[in-house]
């Protein structure tokens, strides 16, 4: 049993035994008035609740254990009010973890957020004593890279945002503190580089924070759809990312980093479409090396998007753009299939999606098994009993692998997304429905923006200078200026750096 508990148990058993008439609850005020009474109304049906007496001082504490630090209570709290006699309570309470409340209201207020609340005949004041269980610095699941560094952002605000001024030991580094959710009330902070950062971009993020309605946040994807320029568009809009390297560097880049309370990653603003298919490796590796490896992210992608939807185009409606060899081996594999290309892709696809949410909803190794039998396992058995032809199981496995090689798992669900919309275009109207879903998509694109800015730049609008980190990663030399998307006219790095 910790110390804190111990503590706890201690104080709600002396509480049943003790007598509080010498307790200064004073006489019932109006609601709203700053009285033991009236804060612990506020706090009814709240079993977890503490109250602790000391009738020697005439003192009353209310707090909820469970969110305090053991040793800072004991340090700050317990210890001190144990050995001092009610004279000397005047110069303890001069102390600076000692603060004044004004109201009931901030007294509620600072009771839920780990202070403990004192009540004096001479006033109620708070301290500060907040520090619940909270996961250490690991290195990151979803985005792991194998040079650089390893740690990443946990559940905690202040640690993650520690992890960034670690990094960035500067006092440019500005951080804007804001509340959202109406019964959570989650903090939320905006930080950026002053000179570097657009101001624009700032001031309409503050906009947009203040502006949110709802009653909880739980997790940092949850505020980037509230923030959203276009809530329904099919692609993310804001890059979200758990690695410590990745925010600084982007940070530096100009771009505001979002860090929500509770949250173990950070939302970054604005983003482009082709950052989302950049990862920390292509940096740490020789450029050559991280430009090989970005244009292969760029395959997959095409790969994922296209390849189950021209097999059904071209197998439904365009049987002669099929070399003549291959169109032997396809006839005989569809030849016990009784379905269309359509009804046939749609199933294995849809078989795939399935395997793919039961091996990441089961713990690690069993899901692991799942995937991998299950998909050999399932993939043979449809073959063998004409349900499919060998050429779509090798197209849907194709897609699957591709679509990992994505480094956002975010952007990996929308292709997946946009997949099947491609695909039931191209079992409706052959190359034609292909090439119309394509443009489609193209131009929803081009539609998109992200903090106000350009979801597709430097692509469009053009910007060449900066194709130099789109489709390749160029020298370190090639890149010594900010990005277009977030170049203002603050000073250029070039010029902080003379």
């Amino acid at each position: 049993m910790s110390m804190l508990q111990f503590i706890s148990k201690w104080v709600q058993a002396k509480n049943k035994k003790s007598d509080h008439s010498d307790s200064p609850q004073g006489s019932p005020q109006a609601p709203g008035a700053l009285t033991l009474q009236n804060v612990q109304e506020e706090f009814k049906d709240c079993s977890d609740l503490t109250h602790y007496t000391m009738p020697e001082l005439q003192a009353d504490l209310l707090f909820f254990a469970h969110q305090l630090d053991a040793q800072a209570y004991e340090r700050d709290v317990l210890r001190p009010l144990l050995n001092i006699k009610r004279e000397e309570l005047e110069q303890l309470l001069r102390r600076s973890q000692f603060i004044a409340a004004e109201d009931a209201v901030q007294t509620v207020h600072g009771i839920l957020n780990g202070y403990v609340a004192l009540f004096l005949p001479q006033g109620v004041y708070l301290v500060d004593a907040y520090g619940p269980e909270k996961r250490s610095i690991e290195q990151s699941e979803s985005e792991s890279a194998i040079n650089g560094p390893h740690d990443a952002f946990n559940e905690s605000l202040g640690t993650n945002l520690g992890l960034i001024r670690s990094r960035l030991k500067s006092n440019r580094l500005k951080v804007l503190q804001y509340t959202a959710g109406e019964l959570s009330k989650t903090k939320i902070c905006v930080l950026y580089i002053d000179g570097i950062a657009d101001m624009e971009y700032v001031r309409e993020m503050e906009e947009r924070i203040k502006a949110i309605e709802f009653s909880s946040l739980y997790d940092g994807t949850m505020l980037t759809q509230l923030i959203d320029d276009f809530p329904n568009a099919l692609f993310p809009l804001f890059q979200t990312s758990e690695r410590t390297d990745i925010a600084v560097s982007k940070l530096n880049e100009g771009k505001l980093v979002l860090i929500e309370e509770h949250s173990p990653s950070v939302i970054i603003a604005p983003s482009s479409f082709f950052e989302f298919f950049t990862t920390p490796d292509d940096y740490y590796n020789r450029w050559v090396v991280g430009s090989a490896l970005r244009v292969l992210r760029y395959i997959a992608f095409l790969i994922t998007i296209c390849l189950t939807p021209l097999y059904v185009a071209i197998t439904t409606y365009h049987y002669e753009m099929i070399p003549e060899n291959l169109l032997i081996s396809l006839t005989e594999s569809r030849s016990r299939v009784p379905f269309p290309p359509i009804i046939e892709a749609l199933l294995m696809e849809g078989t795939i999606e399935m395997l793919r949410e039961a091996g990441a909803r089961l713990p690690t190794k069993i899901g692991q098994t799942i995937g991998i039998v299950g998909g050999i396992v399932i993939g043979t058995a449809a073959v063998q009993a004409g349900f499919t032809s060998n050429i779509l199981i090798i197209s849907v496995a194709m897609s699957a692998i591709a679509s990992f090689v994505v480094p956002s798992y975010i952007m990996s669900g929308s292709l997946r997304l946009v997949r099947f919309g491609l695909l039931i275009l191209s079992g409706m109207l052959g190359n034609f429905g292909f090439c119309a879903g394509i443009a489609l998509i193209i131009i929803h694109l081009a539609k998109l923006t992200s903090l106000g800015a350009p979801y597709t730049i430097p692509a469009a609008p053009v910007k060449l200078r900066d194709w130099n980190d789109i489709f390749i990663r160029g020298p370190f030399w090639a890149l010594n200026r900010r990005p277009s998307q977030t170049r203002s006219t603050n000073v250029s790095l070039n010029k902080m750096k003379k």
